[in-house]
C-alpha cells in the first residue's frame, strides 16, 4: 500500500526515495520480529528474544517513521479524505497518544511490565497473549518516536526542550530495566542468556537513541539558527 501511495503520488511530485527505502526495511525488520527463523528462536532463546524486541520495537517503528507515512497518505487522498484524516489528527485522541508522555509511559513502562512480571513468561504459553504482547511492542515503540521527532505533521506540537526531557528520561528507564534483565533474569531465562540479553538491550537501545537524539538536535538546531541570525544581524 506505501509503495502504491509513493507511485500515485509521484505523478504529481516525485516522492523521495529514500523515504520508500526506510519504509520497506522496516517492514522487513518488523516482520523478521514476528515471523521466520528468528522469532521461531525467539520463543527459546532469551537473546534471540531481545533481536527481535530492538528489531519491532525500536529499530522497524524509527524507519517507518522516517518513511513520513502520514504525509505521504495525505497527498495520496483526495482533498475530501483529506480533511477527514486532518479532523481526526486534530483530535483529543490523537493528542494523547501523541503526547511524549503517555507514549513514554506506554513503551518504557510497558516493557517493565513484561520483564519484571510473570508477562514474559506466559506469553510464551499463549498465543492471543503474545500476538498482543508484540502488537503493543511495535505501537508504543512506533507512536514513541512519532511523539519525540516530528517528521509526519502533528498538530499537537511540544517544545525541543520538553521532549528533550522526556526522551532522557525514558532513556533512563530503558537503561535501569537492562540491568535490571542483567541482575535478575525474567523468570524462566538462564543467567548467562539473561546477561548478554541485558547487554544487547543497552548497547542496542543506546545505538538507536543515538539516531533519534541526533534527529531531534538537528531539529532544533535548524529551528533556532534564523533566530540566532536575525539577533546576530
Amino acid at each position: 500500500m506505501y509503495i502504491f501511495a509513493a507511485v500515485r503520488s509521484s505523478r504529481k511530485k516525485p516522492w523521495p526515495l529514500y523515504r520508500t527505502v526506510f519504509w520497506s526495511i522496516g517492514v522487513l525488520f518488523a516482520v523478521m520480529s514476528v515471523a521466520g527463523p528468528l522469532a521461531n528462536l525467539a520463543h527459546t532463546d532469551f537473546i534471540a528474544h531481545m533481536v527481535s524486541h530492538l528489531f519491532l520495537g525500536m529499530l522497524a517503528p524509527l524507519l517507518m517513521v522516517l518513511a513520513a507515512p502520514m504525509t505521504l497518505l495525505l497527498k495520496s487522498l483526495s482533498i475530501p479524505l483529506a480533511r477527514r484524516l486532518t479532523r481526526i489528527l486534530r483530535s483529543w485522541t490523537s493528542r494523547i497518544l501523541t503526547h511524549p508522555i503517555i507514549t513514554s509511559l506506554l513503551n518504557i513502562g510497558g516493557l517493565w511490565i513484561i520483564y519484571t512480571t510473570n508477562l514474559y513468561s506466559l506469553m510464551h504459553e499463549n498465543t492471543l497473549l503474545h500476538l498482543i504482547i508484540h502488537f503493543h511492542i511495535f505501537a508504543a515503540g512506533y507512536l514513541f518516536t512519532v511523539s519525540i521527532i516530528y517528521i509526519d505533521p502533528i498538530t499537537h506540537r511540544f517544545s525541543f526542550l520538553y521532549r528533550s526531557i522526556v526522551l532522557i528520561i525514558s532513556l533512563a528507564g530503558h537503561g535501569v530495566l537492562s540491568k535490571i534483565i542483567y541482575a535478575y533474569p525474567p523468570n524462566g531465562v538462564p543467567l548467562d542468556q539473561a546477561k548478554l540479553g541485558g547487554m544487547l538491550m543497552y548497547y542496542g537501545g543506546d545505538a538507536v537513541d543515538m539516531v533519534i537524539i541526533f534527529i531531534l538536535c538537528l531539529h532544533w538546531f535548524r529551528a533556532t539558527r534564523p533566530r540566532a541570525s536575525l539577533t546576530m544581524s
